[in-house]
């Protein structure tokens, strides 16, 4: 039976199992049991009358994007909001923010985080949207400095934690997914202005929609530049209740992706820094 073929016919929870123990081998028991504990939580106050809670790797992952001159900020699939919050915190006191939400209703959930937790005079700066990410660009190009693109995903942790996600997974929703975040990515990168950098997120395990989706982008776009995730913003030395390192990460090929079996219970979080090239004429 052909590898393809043998992989549409895993489903449910056993396939759950086949799949990831054949992507990580004698890793998967240890990095299933961290996927079933409880994420490593940060304490994240930016001036605002509420502290938000949120994964310590997706503190690591904001931070990558640089945004000391970053005067325009796009966040694509915002919801709930914590990377968001990040950003606003990060950025210049002149830039402004555009958050976006695909979703009626998670975009009225990042309002209510923003609107609790950032300053007054950060949030003024924080425009709030509702549209199809993948559809920005037609309206939309060329126009960001800096953009985070956090992509749905398959989000293993949740899927293991929900018995009913659980049994109805196949890798057919990955590919599916898949196809999804190209078509958010490409559209980020037709909004960014040449000399800006796109980080693209997502908490997914699979390679196919982290390190695959970037391969496409840079076949696709000669001016794509893959960057080393350094950190770029200190304003979690200033947000962060529980001062604490933030969490390492582990090389792939086109970025880094934070593990909760050796992260402390961090992630799991892919991210990737572009920066787009400008061209010389």
């Amino acid at each position: 039976m052909k590898q393809s073929q043998k992989k549409q016919k895993l489903s449910g929870e056993n396939g759950f199992e086949q799949y990831y123990s054949g992507l990580f081998g004698e890793r998967w028991p240890a990095l299933k049991t961290a996927l079933q504990a409880e994420p490593d939580h940060v304490s994240w106050n930016c001036g605002g009358e509420e502290t938000y809670f949120l994964d310590s790797a997706s503190v690591r992952a904001a931070v990558t994007l640089p945004l000391e001159h970053a005067e325009s900020i796009l966040d694509m699939c915002a919801a709930p909001g914590g990377k968001t919050l990040v950003i606003a915190s990060g950025m210049g006191d002149e830039a402004t923010l555009l958050s976006n939400e695909r979703s009626p209703e998670r975009k009225n959930r990042l309002l209510r985080v923003c609107d609790c937790c950032l300053l007054p005079s950060v949030r003024e700066r924080v425009r709030i949207t509702c549209h199809d990410a993948a559809k920005m660009c037609l309206a939309k190009q060329e126009c960001f400095d800096a953009i985070l693109l956090d992509a749905p995903c398959s989000s293993e942790r949740h899927v293991l934690a929900d018995n009913s996600y659980l049994s109805e997974w196949s890798p057919s929703r990955i590919k599916t997914l898949a196809m999804a975040q190209w078509a958010l990515l490409s559209s980020a990168w037709r909004m960014l202005r040449p000399d800006g950098f796109l980080l693209y997120a997502t908490c997914a395990l699979s390679p196919e929609e982290n390190d695959g989706v970037i391969s496409r982008l840079v076949k696709k776009f000669d001016d794509a530049k893959i960057c080393k995730p350094l950190i770029h913003s200190d304003c979690y030395k200033r947000c962060m209740i529980e001062q604490k390192e933030l969490p390492g990460y582990e090389r792939t090929d086109f970025g880094a992706h934070i593990l909760p079996d050796k992260a402390g219970g961090a992630g799991p979080l892919y991210f990737s820094l572009l920066k787009k090239v400008r061209k010389i004429v």
